[in-house]
């Protein structure tokens, strides 16, 4: 892999750790005026501004904070791929909720950027558009209606590292080397150690959910690779994603190529999927994320977010009843440990004569 981190929560609304999304969310932070007339006219601070700074979170905390929002919502997105064969929601009515409320809440925001989206090239909104929109959607939905959240939460995010490579590799980056190579090993030997015991004896249906949980980790890797050439912040990289998937979806479902059962969808169902996946998948992880690293690393925030195979495994118990098998127990960690591997920026070597 490049030198480029490509932890990839499989929200469909994150960052890149490092690229333009994250550099102009830097430049988006805001600043202290330190010109001589600022300084002049500034007030006497009052007598408990002392006090609120010492009960005030450091940066480091707010960005460890951050980042542990952003891992439950990625945990979040496969609990609830795998809850949704059990509701009364088609895979079309969550993608509608999940593409259909961010650019409702953003839609001020939207506006101020329609130029800057507007001038994205094509290629580079296609990969967008599909590699984290309905395609993905709906292939990371059947995909977990056939397996279980462990491997919704290990294979989408895990075999990401893996995918980019090739692609980078495709386009004359090189292959990866050192540390890096040796983590993208340990994700394929995990997700061998995830799927074995389904291919002897062959159990057809969880390896066609395994399979297309591949896929989409590929498109997944695509929307990575296509977030690095577009120059957008956050919020314009989720309208870019949102919008036009929105469009897609609701076309597909007034034409009748996808079944929708909206209507008859229980309101626990309808408010949970549009917390989870329009609220939290769509809006605020992408947020949360880009703050994280703007506040801990990239490097850090990386090791931290790769826990979140682990977190989907824990919380699985409790809310869907999925006991780990001896697979998981033995795959997760590995896909957990290569990823971390994986996402270690490579040390450029210091020349002898330096």
């Amino acid at each position: 892999m490049v030198a480029t981190n490509t932890l990839r929560g499989p929200a469909g609304a994150g960052v890149p750790a490092t690229g333009p999304a994250v550099a102009d969310a830097d430049a988006q932070a805001p600043g202290t005026d330190t010109g001589a007339a600022g300084a002049a006219g500034a007030a006497p601070a009052p007598a408990d501004a002392g006090a609120a700074r010492r009960t005030r979170l450091s940066p480091q905390a707010r960005g460890m904070a951050a980042l542990l929002v952003t891992v439950a919502i990625w945990a979040a997105f496969a609990l609830s791929a795998r809850a949704l064969s059990a509701s009364s929601l088609l895979p079309a009515d969550a993608a509608l909720l999940r593409f259909g409320l961010p650019p409702l809440l953003l839609a001020p925001a939207l506006w101020r950027r329609r130029h800057r989206i507007a001038a994205v090239r094509p290629a580079a909104a296609a990969k967008i558009a599909c590699g984290a929109g309905v395609p993905f959607f709906l292939a990371a939905m059947h995909g977990g209606a056939l397996t279980s959240a462990a491997f919704v939460g290990s294979l989408v995010p895990g075999m990401v590292p893996l995918f980019v490579s090739a692609l980078m590799a495709a386009r004359g980056r090189g292959l990866p080397r050192g540390s890096q190579a040796a983590g993208l090993a340990l994700i394929v030997a995990g997700v061998a150690a995830l799927v074995w015991r389904y291919v002897v004896p062959v159990d057809p249906e969880v390896l066609e959910g395994a399979g297309t949980l591949l896929v989409a980790s590929g498109l997944w890797a695509l929307y990575t690779v296509g977030l690095r050439d577009v120059d957008l912040d956050p919020v314009g990289s989720i309208g870019l994603l949102c919008v036009p998937s929105f469009v897609v979806i609701g076309l597909l479902v007034l034409t009748g190529v996808l079944p929708t059962g909206l209507a008859h969808a229980t309101g626990g169902d309808i408010a949970l999927f549009l917390v989870v996946q329009g609220l939290g998948v769509g809006l605020c992880a992408g947020l949360t994320y880009a703050y994280a690293i703007r506040r801990l690393g990239a490097e850090r925030a990386s090791v931290v977010g790769s826990l979140s195979p682990v977190a989907v495994v824990l919380l699985a118990i409790p809310l869907l009843g999925e006991a780990p098998t001896v697979a998981v127990l033995a795959g997760v960690p590995l896909i957990t440990a290569g990823v971390i591997l994986a996402n270690r920026p490579q040390r450029s070597k210091v020349s002898a004569d330096a």
